[in-house]
């Protein structure tokens, strides 16, 4: 019971790293010095207080009301203000990671704003603050008062910590770093402690951190199960059978002039919306490039080599990124000097019964097509449909 109250002491800390996400690592090391001294200051004080006034309830309030009343208006809209303020790591953090989801395919693409030319994590997804936003509001009416809230504030963030320090111990495993992956065990001990002191919170308001988890949770598993059907659905062509018809094709008909561009997460597997642009409707261009954008492992950098000929008429283009990197591959491709006049990229049209495909295909039909994701310029974008059945 001590233990599972005593966590809330060190909510906050895992806010620590959605900050560092959004703003980089030097400010929070900087402001750290300050916070930490800050919070000694804080809890001594509360601890001090509540020693020689075992009957208060709200402690921090109470002392402020009762050792300096003067200051008690200013010190309320402080706290209101740092409210603003930590909502703020709440934002920036479920920002990165939707960014980090959409980059390694568990999430659908959505509209990403890029709000800072210096700071690459900058960045504002309109769908997801009004979600948070509901989800807030929610919330509020659910539990009422910040007291209610604690038992499934707690389990959150239990859970959270949880799952990072299961991570980056299994990380440092696999890195074979000994003595950080000993700290990393202890520090994975403490927390699993916490967690099942707070497993006796799930049927007093608990039980809403796991029905709120559920619904992302939810949303990932029907998105990235229906991602692996639709790819079943839509077999891809291997370069090998590509290439000899392509020839063929490219040497019979008549060429529009000029670049046109096609999206393919690898070009030794065709994607079927470009041989039925090209064998079934005759859509050859003097020059037809196929892009690659490649996520790699690494968090930073970015990469691409010259375009390479496959054969006369038909190119590839690779661009490599790192799983963090938020790029405007416009501006990648004129520098690589491609000059495009149209841009292909492929659509399913879902049908089924099945309920959970049926949320899968709003999704599709919700979330921007992989063009629209990187900002290609929209007057040269087309769009081939394919009728899938899941």
């Amino acid at each position: 019971m001590i233990l599972s109250s005593v966590i809330l002491c060190a909510t906050g800390a895992e806010a620590l790293y959605a900050d560092m996400g959004h703003l980089g690592r030097e400010p929070i090391v900087k402001a750290w010095y300050i916070v930490f001294i800050a919070l000694v200051i804080n809890y001594f004080g509360q601890g001090a207080f509540l020693m020689a006034n075992p009957g208060a309830h709200n402690i921090l309030f109470e002392m402020i009301f009762s050792e300096a009343k003067l200051l008690y208006i200013p010190f309320l809209l402080l706290t209101i203000a740092a409210t603003v303020i930590a909502s703020q790591a709440m934002i920036s953090g479920i920002f990165s990671i939707v960014y980090q989801g959409i980059t390694t395919r568990i999430l659908p693409l959505l509209r990403i704003e890029y709000t800072s030319p210096h700071l690459r994590s900058q960045i504002y997804i309109d769908i997801v603050n009004w979600m948070l936003l509901f989800a807030v509001l929610m919330v509020i009416l659910i539990f009422k008062s910040s007291n209610s809230l604690t038992q499934a504030y707690g389990l959150a963030v239990c859970g959270t910590m949880m799952i990072t320090s299961i991570l980056v111990t299994s990380i440092l495993i696999r890195r074979g770093e000994i003595l950080r992956t000993i700290i990393a065990g202890f520090v994975f001990i403490v927390i699993a402690a916490f967690l099942i002191s707070n497993i006796h919170k799930i049927p007093y308001g608990g039980y809403w951190s796991l029905i709120i988890a559920a619904i992302p949770f939810t949303i990932i598993m029907i998105y990235t199960n229906g991602q692996r059907r639709l790819a079943r659905s839509l077999t891809p062509v291997p370069l090998d059978e590509f290439l000899p018809k392509f020839n063929e094709l490219y040497k019979s008909v008549n060429k529009i002039s000029g670049s046109a561009l096609y999206f393919a997460r690898d070009f030794r597997l065709i994607p079927q919306y470009i041989p039925r642009t090209m064998f079934t409707n005759n859509i050859v261009y003097e020059e037809n490039i196929i892009i690659s954008i490649i996520r790699t492992e690494q968090p930073f950098g970015v990469t691409w080599g010259v375009t390479r000929e496959l054969t006369p008429g038909l190119s590839i283009f690779e661009v490599y990124l790192g799983y963090m990197e938020i790029v405007d591959i416009s501006t990648i491709l004129k520098e690589a000097d491609i000059d495009e006049k149209t841009i292909f990229y492929g659509m399913e049209d879902i049908v089924t019964n099945h309920a959970a495909w049926k949320i899968f295909g709003a999704i599709k039909h919700l979330t921007p097509s992989v063009v629209q994701f990187y900002r290609l310029p929209s007057d040269k974008i087309h769009g081939v449909v394919t009728k899938v059945e899941m």
